[in-house]
């Protein structure tokens, strides 16, 4: 599937709207109100709807991603290896990440990665970057940095949400009391191959940790520090925090453990 899309995405003229719809020829673009759908792609009436009421920036991503379904249906022999591998929901499933896959690899082609990561390194910088480059969301840009990520490095973003109930202290009669109090958590996070630890989403960030410092001050920070786990456990890790938009784009660099000495032979 990313073979592809980026065999795809090399042929096309730019990657604005009406260039991502280059190579679909006779296929039309219609944007409108469409619920809770955020797109569709119609191989009979060679049209791609697109939802008017979402942001921008998933629109973009869901016409990368029903253009990914129309190069798969063009494609009979993945076709036939999906269906010969999997049957109903599993299938549905299994088409749906893959279109996943190559909206990605449309979107943001290994080119600009490699570029991006040559530039910054894989840093926060280089997500906040990713995702202004490509007009995609963060969460988007997080997920294909890190699968092209070499160094063990853990991406997160961070922002405010409402602390939920099982942040807060029930009272004296076992009840939790409603707040409006905001708390900064995780977003999203992954990690570059290899790397078996991640963040789970909802992950609170303490105050005194330099994520917080970052978002607060709106200043990027670059030191040491440490993977703040939701189980309390902190891992050393080289932070780099960069605040974008509300919001902190942040890799932590894992240390590397030191390449074994050779045995020496004997005489």
């Amino acid at each position: 599937m990313r073979e592809l899309a980026t065999t795809y995405v090399q042929a096309l003229p730019g990657l604005d709207t009406h260039s991502l719809m280059a190579g679909l020829d006779g296929v039309t673009l219609r944007f409108l109100p469409m619920g809770d759908r955020d797109g569709a792609y119609d191989p009979e009436h060679h049209v791609i709807l697109i939802n008017s009421g979402v942001r921008p920036s998933r629109q973009r991503f869901t016409l990368a991603h029903e253009i990914s379904h129309a190069l798969l249906l063009g494609n009979d022999d993945l076709l036939s290896d999906l269906h010969d591998a999997y049957e109903g929901d599993r299938l549905e499933g299994v088409i749906e990440t893959l279109c996943n896959v190559g909206a990605a690899a449309i979107l943001m082609p290994d080119t600009l990665i490699a570029d991006l990561i040559s530039r910054f390194g894989p840093s926060g910088r280089t997500l906040a970057e990713l995702a202004r480059r490509a007009d995609v969301s963060a969460s988007s840009a997080l997920y294909a940095l890190a699968e092209r990520t070499e160094a063990p490095v853990i991406y997160a973003v961070c922002a405010l949400s409402r602390a939920g109930a099982e942040e807060r202290e029930p009272d004296e009669d076992g009840m939790v009391a409603p707040t409006s109090t905001k708390v900064l958590t995780v977003r999203a996070s992954s990690a570059a191959p290899g790397v078996k630890y991640s963040l789970r989403p909802g992950t609170p960030i303490p105050d005194s940790h330099p994520i917080a410092a970052a978002l607060e001050t709106n200043f990027p920070i670059s030191q040491e520090s440490y993977v703040p786990f939701r189980s309390g456990r902190k891992m050393p890790a080289y932070l780099d925090a960069f605040p974008e938009r509300q919001a902190v784009m942040v890799s932590f660099a894992l240390p590397v453990a030191p390449a074994s000495a050779p045995k020496k032979e004997e005489d």
